[in-house]
């Protein structure tokens, strides 16, 4: 009857590796591939011009504190996932550790989490694919373009491309993950090779006086940017709800974790230091596009739609694997009976949780068509951060009380290392908004109240009378 009754890790893993289950088809490639594709989208494509304004040029210093407070997180990530190759992610990983109501939070969590992360990018993918549509003169009727009241002065009523872009991707899940890696895989190397390309023409633009003052608001300004631009560096950590479906886990997801961290965090840091060095930064001031007002500085209009379609794509590879982030967590909190058990059942043909995923897909694809961006980017934040806190407590946790374990991958420097992470994450948290810990704070009392109301009691640990 306790709250913080834990499951036994030895039935967690013989479960995921029983007959009927989710199908072991990824490797290590693309693993990194996926990492890349939920990492590298709206972050690099819109959220650096607004870091430029918060932290000036520092901004590639602000890339490095939010890529470190990422890094040690993905180090306890790594231990965890390739010790415990389970679907499910940190709400996983907690359920053995720190009890099943902690472990329901933060599942909770990562639903907000990596279903909010869907719908934005959606919108965001949305204003994208409309500026390329316009390109070539075609319109949508005004009524369809975005959610209402999103756009000052205007009547719209639903976000058409939002909506379907996910309905699309989810259809792309439900059929198999094989078919989406491929998928994943195919847009990373084009969007990748279009940033690269930006570094290169780039760079021969930089003019180094436009790096100075290089920390104009000073290290405060440098710090608030790393809140900010945490957002950019989400994903990484989707990796691990795969760890179900990996051909060798102990060996490629720590491989996948940490290579798709590292390879963004260059790409970042890169691009933000060509970008302040070609437009001065008080210039991003209401820009969502800075990279493309960088190319118009340099003359290098050309560039214009490959970007746009570097966008576009960077944004198609975010939503799939958030989705299919998401879809994993749904799946392993349904088949420890926290939510229905129809959640958790695998189609036969395609070795998917379909009806999770089409719950999914449809329900986060209207919340896109009818929702403003600036309020589903509130939480998603706060509540990366809380994952990758606890996730930090659990591997000194796990370390404690089953020292025995076989750990294919161990994270360095145990207990230093994880308290890092989880100091770095704190920091990054106080930085964050007053409305956003109460809208974090309610969501959290709307969990509680459904696992006392449900969860609790039909839980597979809960004593059957």
């Amino acid at each position: 009857m306790s709250l913080f009754r834990t499951k036994n890790l030895d039935h967690m893993m013989a479960q995921g590796r029983a007959e009927g289950g989710l199908k072991k088809v990824l490797g290590p490639l693309d693993l990194v591939l996926m990492g890349v594709g939920a990492i590298v989208g709206t972050g690099i494509f819109v959220l650096t011009g607004t870091g430029a304004l918060t932290a000036g040029p520092a901004l590639t210093l602000s890339f490095v504190i939010a890529a470190l407070a990422c890094a040690f997180a993905a180090l306890c990530y790594a231990e965890f996932a390739s010790t415990v190759p389970v679907a499910g992610s940190i709400y996983t990983y907690t359920y053995a550790t720190m009890g099943e109501l902690v472990a329901w939070m933060i599942g909770w969590d990562l639903l907000l989490e990596y279903g909010l992360a869907t719908s934005a990018v959606s919108v965001g993918w949305s204003g994208y694919f409309q500026s390329l549509l316009s390109g070539f003169g075609l319109h949508l009727p005004t009524a369809l373009t975005a959610a209402p009241g999103s756009v000052p002065g205007v009547d719209t009523l639903f976000n058409l491309p939002a909506l379907l872009i996910m309905l699309f991707l989810t259809a792309m899940l439900s059929w198999g993950v094989r078919e989406s890696a491929r998928m994943n895989g195919i847009m990373v190397a084009i969007k990748v090779s279009v940033v690269i390309l930006f570094i290169v023409v780039g760079a021969g633009h930089v003019e180094p006086a436009n790096w100075k003052p290089f920390m104009p608001f000073g290290m405060n300004g440098v710090m608030s940017a790393a809140a900010l631009v945490f957002f950019a560096f989400i994903g990484f950590d989707a990796v691990t709800s795969a760890a179900e479906e990996v051909k060798r886990p102990e060996r490629d997801l720590p491989i996948g974790i940490i290579g798709s961290l590292a390879v963004c965090t260059v790409l970042y840091v890169l691009v933000s230091a060509i970008m302040t060095g070609i437009v001065p930064f008080q210039k991003f001031a209401g820009v969502d596009h800075p990279i493309s007002l960088a190319l118009q500085y340099a003359n290098e209009g050309w560039f214009a739609g490959f970007v746009d379609l570097g966008a576009i794509l960077g944004m198609t590879t975010v939503i799939l694997v958030m989705a299919y982030g998401q879809t994993r967590v749904i799946f392993a909190m349904s088949r420890d009976g926290l939510l229905p058990a129809k959640l958790s059942t695998v189609h036969p043909k395609f070795g998917t949780p379909f009806f999770a995923t089409w719950v999914v897909g449809i329900v986060f694809g209207l919340i896109a068509a009818v929702v403003p961006l600036g309020v589903l980017a509130e939480l998603i934040n706060i509540g990366t951060l809380a994952a990758f806190c606890l996730v930090s407590v659990a591997v000194i946790v796990l370390r404690k009380r089953r020292p025995d374990l076989h750990r294919a991958f161990r994270c360095p420097g145990v207990p230093v290392v994880p308290a890092l992470a989880v100091l770095f994450c704190l920091a990054l948290m106080t930085f964050l908004s007053r409305t956003t810990w109460i809208a974090f704070g309610i969501w959290l009392v709307i969990g509680l109240a459904i696992y006392f109301g449900y969860s609790r009691r039909n839980s597979r640990l809960h004593p059957k009378l």
